[in-house]
């Protein structure tokens, strides 16, 4: 399949130029954003008749692994509403483009927090306290207000947007498994970002702002840190700038030499294993060390989970790899090969969501009519009874998923392999292992 450019067609040219309908949708997920945060530090104690657990963790997760990171990439990231408030305190503008001499401290993110390291160990401190936010609207509440005021003190301190770029839990996993997304955003001329003069795209002009994830286009080859914000669209005097329509998985075919971007493969794969297990398992013990936050069970499990992540699952990946020598390093090796388990982890996490959305999806009719658990009736269906839903077809859409993913990732596998040309086998078994627990753990 060639690639489309979708900015072709005007109407979406045009829409994506103006920042009007962007703000508009802006807008409306900050007030649901902060309407979330106070349901869940004022609302019922009872999270399933919560609209902070019920809408950010059953519907936007949904959203979310079922439909926009599969299909849209970083699309999320072009209306979070997190760094929105910083973004204007920053800029000292909502619409109009910043005044040329900085606001606030505008400092350089120092370098070696220049990675992704920081969103691993985030996404982690949410995984392993997962089970009190996924059922207690306070913890949410404050969670929520965390990242929302993270967000506006890092960008008083430091320029562009460091919470999105090196902090948030959710962008981590979101960059990577945006690699397999048929949407991109691209340059249409090498030669003329080469020529062009002040890098608009990149620096800002009084056409809109420089790049807020700080990358330049011109260099972009992958989705990983592109948060789609369509400004440098808007900046470029060349119109050189296009978003694509593209095959699936399309950045994976050039391997990633990055460690962080490895172990953040390996942290999403072990997680959804491990969440399938404890949560969605038939084991009373293992599932009661995860909610008893603090006692000595529950540091077990911690301590479990973190070894499971960062030395079982790639110790075996290294064990299977020894053996595939040539010019590069283990570590290069290593690195390159973990891209294979990017089409598994996301498929992973796509069955383990299905279990836990069908399940709890009907919890959204209810709150719907009573966000806040106060006995309201606003659209008549406060009294919505729970029920698991589509349970026939859970099963089948399970497995077709995590079969697809094998398949999928066994393809990586060659791509990757022939890149630093080695025998894709090892890898290949050790997603068929991988995914045999998976299904086991599932079904």
């Amino acid at each position: 399949m060639a690639k489309i450019e979708l900015t072709r067609i005007p109407f979406i040219k045009n829409a994506l130029k103006s920042r009007y309908p962007q703000l508009a949708v802006f807008i409306v997920m900050l007030i649901g954003y902060i309407f979330a945060i106070l349901a869940g530090l004022i609302g019922t104690p009872v999270g399933s008749h919560n609209f902070s657990i019920v809408f950010v963790w059953i519907a936007w997760w949904a959203i979310l692994i079922l439909v926009a990171v599969p299909f849209f990439g970083r699309g999320w990231c072009a209306v979070c509403p997190i760094p929105l408030p910083g973004e204007w305190l920053q800029r000292g503008a909502v619409l109009s483009p910043p005044d040329k001499r900085p606001k606030w401290l505008n400092l350089r993110v120092p370098k070696m927090f220049r990675n992704i390291w920081l969103q691993n160990i985030s996404f982690l401190l949410l995984a392993l306290f997962s089970s009190v936010l996924l059922t207690t609207p306070n913890i949410t509440g404050i969670v929520l207000a965390a990242m929302l005021f993270a967000a506006i003190g890092l960008s008083t301190v430091f320029e562009r947007r460091a919470f999105c770029r090196y902090l948030c839990p959710v962008g981590g996993f979101i960059g990577l498994y945006s690699q397999t997304a048929p949407i991109e955003l691209r340059i249409k001329d090498k030669q003329v970002c080469v020529t062009c003069e002040g890098k608009p795209c990149y620096n800002g002009s009084q056409a809109g702002y420089g790049c807020p994830w700080d990358v330049f286009p011109g260099g972009l080859t992958k989705n990983t840190y592109c948060g789609l914000c369509m400004e440098c669209i808007r900046t470029c005097p060349h119109d050189n700038i296009a978003v694509n329509l593209r095959p699936f998985s399309a950045d994976l075919a050039k391997p990633s030499t990055r460690m962080d971007e490895a172990f953040k493969a390996f942290i999403m794969l072990g997680s959804a294993i491990i969440y399938a297990g404890v949560l969605l398992g038939p084991w009373g013990a293992f599932k009661d060390a995860a909610y008893n936050v603090g006692s000595g069970a529950w540091f077990i499990y911690a301590a479990a989970f973190l070894a499971i992540i960062f030395v079982v699952l790639p110790s075996l990946f290294t064990l299977g790899i020894l053996n595939t020598k040539n010019t590069l390093s283990l570590k290069q090796r290593f690195a390159s090969l973990s891209t294979a388990l990017i089409p598994l982890g996301l498929m992973f996490w796509v069955a383990f969501s299905l279990s836990f959305v069908l399940t709890n999806a009907s919890y959204i009719i209810a709150a719907l009519s009573d966000p806040l658990g106060l006995g309201w009736d606003l659209f008549g269906t406060a009294n919505a009874t729970w029920q698991p839903m589509l349970t026939s077809m859970l099963a089948p859409a399970q497995t077709l998923a995590l079969v697809g993913g094998l398949i999928w990732s066994a393809r990586t596998a060659q791509k990757a392999a022939g890149e630093v040309k080695v025998s894709p086998i090892p890898v290949i078994v050790y997603c068929f292992i991988a995914t045999s627990l998976m299904l086991w753990l599932l079904l």
